[in-house]
Formats: structure tokens, C-alpha cells, sequence
């Protein structure tokens, strides 16, 4: 693997064992259910999951038939961004400082998202519960995971059917994928290399990374307030996307704001 730094070569090499382990073993649901990141109060919650939701990718998507098919756009675009964007940051931030920002980003992107989506789930649960609906019960039917349940319909009677699916939608999600991590990358690629020309695959007209890579969050912002994708499949995880570019931000601002003497790994 020539042309890719240390970090991102590991790195890489994790994400690809994942996905193939994803792919090999029980159709995915046990990598699934192990390593991706569940809901903190859902039964499938693990700590680890905090770790390894990054270097999970999907595997499978359902085919209109009803069948499934392999699904490798999501790892592979994540891996290419991360090969192109990664080797040039890690270069210059040296690799134990690349691998703890990387990390860090990551964790950041998961405490945005899994932040606010328990902050929905638990203004959904507290109006059920103010009304003597007990929270142990709505758990446990929760945990049970089953698609109909006698006690549904009256939640959905104090709930609404919005808030219902606000309510099953984030008790349920799955968090998975490099992307937040990724995000963190790009952000420090273009505050580091601010005037590196970059080009979209579909627009082959060289623009500044200073205004394509803030231009990029931009488009992640409309899909999650619009909640029309432009590029991206339905259930990306805009709010992710966002967090792990923010905490890139802010750490690559700092580092560089010190010249990166200060503190220095290497």
C-alpha cells in the first residue's frame, strides 16, 4: 500500500475486516448487533459500541424484489475519502496526533448525534409517562422489538403519530460507518491545505479546498433541515456528518492557532 500513511493504512485494513466480517457471518446481524452503535437504554447497547460504530459499514441493502444485495458504495467511498484526505493530514500532524484526532472526531460525530436523539427520545417517553404510563414497561415492550404490540396504540393516542415514530425511530437506529470520523478529516485537510484545488467527480471545475469543503457541510446542513438528500442515501446521519466535523475544527483550529509546538506527539 504504497502512497498511504501508517494510520490510514491500519485503519483502512480495520474498516475492511469489519465489512467483511459483515458480509461472512449470520448475514451481518451479528456484527450488527455487536459492533454497531445501538441506543443507550436498548438491550443491544454495549459500551464498545462507542469504539467500533466507526469501523462498521453497511453490508447489505434490500433489493426492490424483497431480496438483498451487497451494498460496498458506503465503504467505499468512505475508505477513498479517507485514503485521499487522511495520508496528506496525517503527514503533517504526525501519526500518533492523526490517530488520536481521528478517534476523537469520531467520538464527537456519535455525541452530537446519540445527544440529541436521546434528548428526542426522552421528551417522547416524559409525555407518556406524565400521563401513568410507567418508563420500566415502555423499556421493556421497547427492548422486546416487536413491530406490533397492544399498548402501541395508545401511545400513539398520547403521542401522536410523529412523535410514535420519533419514539421508535431512535429507540431502534443503528449508528455506523467512518463518515463522522471522516468529516473530522476533510475539516483539517482544508483548514491545513486551505488552497488545494479539489473537483466533484459530477462538476470537474477545480475549486478551493477553503470553499468546497465548507460548501460540503453546507449540503449536509440543507439534506438534515430539508430532509431531501442531494447525494446521499435517505438515512445518512447528517447530524453525525456535522458533529465529527465540528470537533475536527476545533482541534486542527487549536493545534494550529498553538503552531503546533506546544504539546507536540512527534
Amino acid at each position: 500500500m504504497r502512497g498511504i500513511s501508517p494510520a490510514v493504512k491500519h485503519i483502512l485494513i480495520i474498516n475492511v475486516i469489519f465489512w467483511i466480517g459483515t458480509l461472512s457471518i449470520a448475514r451481518g446481524t451479528l456484527f450488527e448487533n455487536l459492533f454497531a452503535y445501538h441506543f443507550v437504554t436498548s438491550d443491544l447497547f454495549k459500551p464498545w459500541q462507542i469504539f467500533t460504530h466507526m469501523f462498521m459499514h453497511a453490508g447489505y441493502v434490500d433489493t426492490p424484489g424483497g431480496g438483498e444485495t451487497i451494498y460496498f458504495q458506503h465503504i467505499l467511498f468512505n475508505m477513498f475519502g479517507l485514503w485521499m484526505f487522511g495520508t496528506p493530514v496525517e503527514r503533517f500532524l504526525g501519526t500518533k496526533r492523526f490517530v488520536f484526532f481521528y478517534i476523537s472526531a469520531g467520538l464527537g460525530a456519535l455525541f452530537i448525534h446519540a445527544g440529541w436523539d436521546y434528548f428526542q427520545f426522552q421528551t417522547e417517553l416524559s409525555k407518556l409517562i406524565s400521563v401513568g404510563f410507567d418508563k420500566e414497561s415502555i423499556l421493556q415492550i421497547l427492548n422486546e422489538g416487536r413491530l406490533k404490540h397492544p399498548e402501541y396504540s395508545k401511545w400513539v393516542a398520547v403521542l401522536g403519530d410523529d412523535g410514535f415514530q420519533t419514539l421508535g425511530r431512535n429507540f431502534f437506529g443503528t449508528l455506523v460507518g467512518a463518515s463522522g470520523a471522516l468529516m473530522g478529516v476533510l475539516v483539517a485537510f482544508g483548514v491545513l491545505f486551505p488552497e488545494t484545488p479539489l473537483m466533484l467527480l459530477f462538476l470537474p471545475i477545480p475549486i478551493k479546498a477553503k470553499y468546497f469543503i465548507p460548501g460540503i457541510l453546507l449540503i449536509d446542513l440543507f439534506s438534515m433541515l430539508s430532509g431531501y438528500s442531494l447525494f446521499s442515501p435517505s438515512n445518512t446521519a447528517y447530524l453525525a456528518h456535522l458533529g465529527g466535523a465540528l470537533f475536527g475544527f476545533l482541534m486542527v483550529w487549536y493545534w494550529k492557532k498553538n503552531s503546533f509546538n506546544q504539546n507536540r506527539w512527534n
